[in-house]
């Protein structure tokens, strides 16, 4: 049975059983406890923990997940995915054990005719919590038999999200893959041979603080029994289709045949390359499904943890002998085998793989960064004698240049040198630690929104700001510092719920309007409105007059001045938008957003910097468009008939069954937007680009000025030129050919400059010369630089030098002292060469002295320290050194 089939199967059965089938969230919701989404019941937690009241009593959906903690574990079993999909039925507060027990095992053991799944009964084992007698008597009445039941502890069958909040014992169903896996015994004797295939969740109880699975006191009973459940679809899949694990299934196997393909390697010969194929396989597909909901390659949070999956994807590869660039490839097989049930993976496909390959691509290069950087660690390891790489450095390599450690350690083998795996790995285990103990900081009890319960049951407030600016309300609910009161006095802050609000709530990226709430006698002052469930309008004012009192009828009004900049800015932004896709082409996605009053920054998925070209017709195509006064339009309609129509959606947003469009000028621009706008693009007034930069790998942002801050920019940059010409005694229009006369004139100068510079350092040697020791068979410079000269120039003065000794064996090493540090140069001719000498060693010796490092060949080695107060000291030890060598 195909994994696609598993899926519509198990979302079929519990639709026929009255469940409303709930599509899957996006893997990024704004939960401060979750980088990712990882279970199936993330997006119902408010209804769990009772702060929303859900649409429906019962619920399934097929959620996409993802756990990425351990990383480093992928491909090393066959058991661990990044990437999973996890089946779930849900009830909140209607059926509870029974029913959840007879619903899953009727799934399982029913006929593939009948619609199931077709297990065979007897190769199924449950677990059920210590003291669930309920659970147990209800799987022996649905067959099975005592001896295929397991009592087990909290820290395996007790459920919670690992904060305060609801809880629950579980119980899971295992299959039996028979003797060739393992021992007899049940779950508890063996997890490889009875393979866990879904845990039913009975939500009954609320637990309080504390940390790890079974360290925390339940409270008490929940108000509502619930019921959460998750099958692992990739595990039933691997059972279903009779092949060993889910890297041999129907839509992971076609992956790894593509990576064989690309590589040249045979998978199922070798234990080492087959993790690498794993990990290409399993990282291929996670990669895809960030990229697709939104995530970007970066350096922290979730762009950091994209940007190692597409890494260890190419590092894999390049292990397992490819020489040519792969992700194009790999993110193409992936799109084919998971659009059945992910669309969005054939409709995105060219941003997924513009996002992965730019990432491949920058990885190449640092690849190339780090093998130059190993080179220089290896040399100095071998200039001191030794034989082995510090963890350290390997640590260094991998954490700050992405460097992968099995690279360093086949690098440091060709190099007849070790590395100090242990020191390393302790240093990955210390990185790990604080990625956990971050997390678990992060980790608190979701903010309490119960105050707001009764209002959002009540239903949406009614937004009237697309038609007017001042609405008659009625005050529904006055709350402060989080608790209900009757009546707000003045000077205190309060936030103000009304039955119906012109107000703009904070979303979209435009930013919340400010305004008043006023009757006879009162004055609030609103500085910003928010949305509590996406429906209620909470107004946070501050009562400057009067006193207002629930109940009140009150006159909501948004400042005329703010509202026109703000529909100035966010129709400007739509504007940008379209103009970046009609100059860089349809890869040019929107990313996010932000617009207020009279500016925007819009940042979008794109690979390099703009040129000034580029950044000048954009500029020009949206000042068309304004000066075009095109019609804007707004409508009403579902969302499969916006995407036909060619609406542009923000990738990763979740988006109701209605969606309202934005239209300006026909084709030009045509968005899914709740944001208030223009009615005409004139009104937008002038735009003017900021500048442009990167935001992180693959994101660009681009910033503006609309209307009249666009005008008070220009006239600001006028006046600035206009002194510049003064300045200049030139008119305006040939100030910038006088600057480039002024700036070709200074490098002139500055190039002369270095001249005069470098010929004083040379003119220096035969002093140094002069200054020579005989110290044994050799003569010895060692001395300090002439203050403030560069490592450049210290090089080519200390060959110089070497140079006049001729065939007399001869040692130079001078220690410069130049912006705070020591650089250095240790320069060996032939003669000193052949008795033995040899600058990289003459290094160890006055480096410690001077905090300093660095490598290089026999005749030369140069580096630099972080102090220059050492140098005496490093002076002193390099004649004690070369005294001891030459004796």
């Amino acid at each position: 049975m195909q994994t696609h089939e598993i899926r519509r199967r198990f979302l079929d059965h519990f639709v026929r059983a009255g469940h409303t089938e709930v599509p899957s969230a996006s893997l990024i919701l704004a939960d401060p406890n979750l980088l990712f989404v990882n279970a199936g019941m993330v997006q119902f937690v408010p209804y769990f923990l009772g702060q929303q009241t859900p649409p429906y009593a019962t619920a399934t959906s097929v959620q996409k997940c993802v756990r990425t903690l351990d990383i480093e574990n992928v491909g090393i079993t066959t058991r661990h995915n990044t990437f999973f999909q996890m089946a779930g039925n849900f009830s909140f507060g209607d059926y509870f054990k029974r029913e959840a027990i007879t619903l899953a095992w009727t799934l399982l053991t029913d006929s593939v005719e009948a619609g199931g799944y077709g297990f065979d009964p007897e190769r199924l084992w449950v677990t059920v919590y210590l003291d669930d007698d309920e659970a147990e008597r209800m799987w022996l009445e649905v067959g099975v038999p005592a001896d295929r039941i397991q009592r087990r502890g909290m820290a395996d069958n007790y459920w919670s999200m690992g904060i305060p909040g609801p809880c629950g014992p579980c119980s899971e169903i295992y299959y039996d893959r028979g003797p060739e896996y393992g021992v007899e015994g049940g779950p508890e004797a063996d997890e490889d041979r009875y393979i866990e295939i879904w845990n039913l969740v009975f939500m009954q109880n609320e637990r309080g603080d504390g940390i790890g699975k079974d360290n925390f006191e339940i409270l008490g009973p929940l108000p509502k029994q619930n019921i959460d459940t998750g099958m692992g679809v990739e595990r039933v899949a691997f059972l279903l289709q009779g092949v060993d694990n889910v890297y041999e299934t129907d839509l992971m196997r076609p992956i790894i045949d593509k990576a064989e393909q690309l590589t040249g390697r045979s998978y199922g010969v070798d234990h080492t390359d087959d993790v690498r194929f794993r990990v290409i396989a399993d990282h291929a597909r996670t990669g895809a499904m960030l990229i697709v909901d939104g995530v970007n390659p970066g350096n922290d949070g979730r762009g950091y943890v994209l940007r190692r999956l597409l890494r260890r994807i190419v590092r894999s590869a390049r292990l397992l002998g490819a020489e040519k660039p792969v992700m194009a490839e790999l993110m193409k097989v992936v799109a084919d085998l998971m659009a059945p049930s992910y669309p969005e993976l054939a409709t995105d496909f060219s941003r997924i793989e513009t996002v992965a390959v730019g990432e491949e691509t920058a990885f190449l290069k640092t690849l190339n960064t780090g093998e130059t950087l190993f080179d220089n660690a290896a040399s100095a390891v071998k200039s001191t004698g030794g034989k082995q790489i510090a963890g350290s450095d390997a640590f260094a390599l991998h954490d700050t240049y992405g460097f992968p450690i099995d690279l360093t350690l086949e690098m440091a083998a060709e190099a007849g040198l070790s590395v100090d795996e242990d020191g390393f790995r302790a240093l990955m285990a210390e990185q790990r630690k604080r990625a956990k103990d971050d997390a678990q900081a992060r980790k608190h009890a979701h903010a309490d929104l119960t105050v707001y319960k009764e209002l959002v049951d009540r239903g949406a407030t009614e937004f009237t700001g697309f038609d007017e600016l001042t609405s008659e309300a009625q005050v529904l609910a006055l709350i402060a510092d989080g608790v209900r009161v009757p009546v707000a006095q003045a000077g205190s802050d309060v936030e103000v719920i009304l039955d119906r609000s012109p107000l703009y709530a904070e979303s979209g990226g435009q930013i919340a309007d400010r305004g008043t709430i006023t009757a006879s006698g009162l004055k609030l002052r609103v500085n910003d409105v928010q949305k509590i469930a996406k429906k209620v309008w909470v107004h946070k004012a501050t009562v400057e007059q009067g006193q207002i009192t629930e109940g009140d009828v009150v006159l909501a009004q948004a400042d005329p001045a703010w509202r026109r900049g703000a529909t100035q800015g966010h129709s400007g932004t739509h504007m940008v938008h379209a103009a970046l896709r009609q100059i860089l082409g349809p890869n040019a996605v929107q990313a996010g957003s932000l617009n207020k009053p009279g500016y925007l920054r819009f940042d979008f998925n794109w690979q390099g910097a703009l040129s000034e070209a580029q950044k000048a017709d954009i500029e020009a195509v949206s000042n068309d468009a304004v000066g075009a006064d095109f019609p804007v339009n707004t409508f009403v309609t579902d969302l499969p008939k916006a995407k036909e129509m060619g609406a542009m959606a923000l990738f990763g947003e979740n988006y109701g069954d209605e969606v309202r469009v934005v239209e300006i000028g026909g084709p030009f621009s045509m968005e899914l937007c709740g944001g208030t706008h223009v009615e005409h693009s004139s009104q937008i007034g002038p735009i003017t680009l900021l500048g442009e930069s990167s935001i992180g790998s693959g994101v660009r942002r681009v910033e503006a000025f609309v209307g009249l801050d666009s005008y008070k920019y220009l006239a600001k940059e006028r006046a600035l030129l206009a002194g510049v010409a003064s300045s200049l005694k030139v008119p305006s229009d040939e100030v910038p050919a006088r600057v480039e006369q002024l700036v070709e004139r200074l490098k002139v100068a500055e190039k002369e400059l270095e001249r005069t510079k470098i010929a004083a350092v040379l003119a220096s040697a035969g002093t140094f010369v002069d200054q020579a020791e005989r110290v044994g068979s050799v003569l010895l410079v060692a001395a300090a630089a002439p203050e403030g000269v560069n490592a450049g120039d210290l090089r080519t003065l200390a060959t110089d030098i070497r140079g006049r000794f001729a065939s007399e064996p001869a040692v130079v090493v001078l220690l410069g002292n130049a912006d705070g540090k020591a650089p250095f140069v240790v320069t060996v001719n032939k003669a000193a060469q052949d008795l033995g000498f040899k600058a990289g060693d003459l290094v160890a010796g006055f480096g410690p002295s001077i905090a300093g490092r660095g490598g290089g060949k026999p005749e030369m080695a140069q580096g630099s320290g972080s102090d220059p107060s050492g140098i005496p000291a490093g002076l002193a030890a390099v004649r004690a050194q070369v005294a001891e060598l030459a004796a």
